[in-house]
């Protein structure tokens, strides 16, 4: 087995910006007194390379001797001070970790190394168990991240368990409604009881069989709001306007929905919804005829249009792509992943369409992120840590992919304290002639290309489209 190797860096003084910062933090919002210094120090452990490439790598890939103190294997503290380590949950995403090992690749001209990361906090000063324990909540979000081991792992490959057989729900098309909402329970599903009791109905009468595991999470999956937007698409029986100082020109505008849908619908038939109401006026445009640029196809996600540019003194025809993206809830419990994957989210259409991404702009609210920590709502992060570790990850992956973001704009408000809004827009541009449009197939084979991401699996898009209480920290899995 290869040997780790284990380095610790610190930034000198003058270049410690995150360490002073955090401990201002802790010193100003936890009101920690007591705390007369904090060290913060990066942990890597390494392995799958040589002591010749270990030691070029570690003054050129993993510090930068001008600013940093380098520690081999262990590192200096005094006798009373307080050391914890923060690293990311098995399967999360660790760019820190992943990045270092693409340069160390690129260094050696050979297979990329492991490599794992931590970073360590050294306290010094009187501070009481409760004060550290305050200390360690407030740098931890258990969402992403635990506690950092202080032992040298011997191996730093991750053990993968095969998995077994997929299994059946015994019993299921004859559950009572009890044992339905226990199921309910037991996976996780975001699904309502009349969605579970649809799908028994199908199973029984359909299929004679009873589903599987995987098939009711896929069910749950497409069906959730985050996929389907089921709330949106939800048929609207009758509508009741209260009276309010806005209530003339609210009902001054569902009749004008109204008489745009029996232009638009000739029949009349089409479900009332909000999805319906949301696109009611470009349908009635298109109707008239005065939406000739839009790109019309059986894609929804990315909306098109065709306009006519000029390149190298000849015309062609062009696809203008709009895409946007909210990740509210995403963000919320792990801000870091939740704006960079609104950011994501919003790119992955418009790159589909073999479209490159040009421009962006991010809206988000928050509550004030300036109050005391001490009023954060039970269960949920301060609003000060989810403000600026979703900036943080919103710009990481705008900066990733060479992304300008032409606005940037938060609005802090207390109705934000109880919901975060992370929303992100991106717009793209490709010549038409690159769209290739096909209907798949049976018969047709699907590859699935990508690089690994976090710990979602099978559900991690329904989280978003669950009921949340105190406990919403606790869905690990859920961060889509």
């Amino acid at each position: 087995m290869d040997k780790i190797y284990r380095l610790f860096i610190e930034k000198k003084e003058g270049f410690n910006v995150e360490a002073t910062s955090l401990f201002h933090d802790l010193i100003h919002l936890l009101e920690i007194t007591g705390l007369k210094k904090l060290r913060m120090l990066y942990r890597y452990d390494v392995q799958g390379v040589s002591e010749e490439e270990y030691n070029e790598a570690r003054d050129i890939v993993f510090s930068d001797p001008p600013q940093d103190i380098i520690y081999e294997e262990t590192f200096p503290i005094e006798k009373d001070d307080t050391v914890f380590g923060v690293e990311f949950l098995s399967g999360q995403y660790d760019q820190r970790s992943d990045s270092a090992a693409q340069c160390v690749q690129i260094l050696t001209h050979k297979k990329a190394p492991l490599v794992r990361s931590a970073k360590i906090i050294v306290l010094s000063g009187k501070l009481h168990p409760e004060q550290i324990n305050q200390i360690k909540n407030y740098c931890i979000n258990p969402v992403d991240s635990r506690s950092a081991t202080i032992e040298k792992p011997k191996d730093l490959s991750q053990k993968i368990n095969r998995p077994g057989s997929v299994k059946t729900i015994d019993r299921f098309t004859a559950f009572s409604d009890k044992q339905l909402s226990g199921l309910m329970k037991e996976l996780g599903l975001a699904m309502n009881l009349k969605d579970l009791q649809h799908c028994q109905k199908y199973f029984r009468d359909k299929e004679h069989r009873n589903p599987t595991i995987t098939e009711i999470k896929l069910l749950d999956t497409y069906w959730s709001d985050h996929c389907r937007h089921t709330t949106f698409l939800t048929k609207i029986k009758s509508v009741k306007i209260e009276d309010s100082e806005y209530s003339g020109i609210i009902k001054q505008t569902y009749r004008k929905y109204l008489d745009s849908r029996s232009f638009v619908y000739s029949d009349n038939t089409r479900a009332d919804c909000l999805m319906d109401l949301a696109t009611i006026a470009m349908r009635e445009l298109r109707k008239k005829g005065k939406l000739k640029e839009l790109d019309v196809s059986d894609e929804i996600n990315a909306c098109s249009i065709k306009i006519p540019i000029e390149v190298d003194g000849k015309t062609e025809v062009w696809l203008i792509m709009f895409k946007n993206e909210t990740h509210n809830h995403p963000t919320e419990i792990e801000p870091f992943g939740g704006a960079a994957t609104c950011l994501g989210g919003a790119i992955r259409d418009p790159l589909s369409g073999r479209a490159y991404v040009y421009q962006a702009m991010r809206v988000t609210g928050s509550g004030d992120p300036r109050k005391d920590l001490h009023h954060t709502l039970a269960g949920k992060l301060p609003q000060r840590t989810i403000t600026t570790m979703a900036a943080k990850g919103y710009s990481s992956y705008g900066n990733q992919i060479g992304l300008a973001t032409g606005l940037v704009s938060e609005i802090y408000d207390e109705g934000y304290v109880a919901k975060r809004m992370e929303i992100g827009a991106v717009v793209g541009a490709v010549p038409a002639a690159h769209v290739k449009r096909a209907k798949p197939a049976e018969g047709d084979i699907v590859l699935l290309v990508g690089g690994r991401t976090g710990r979602d699996g099978v559900g991690g898009a329904t989280g978003s489209s669950r009921a949340h209480t105190e406990t919403a920290l606790k869905n690990e899995a859920e961060v889509q």
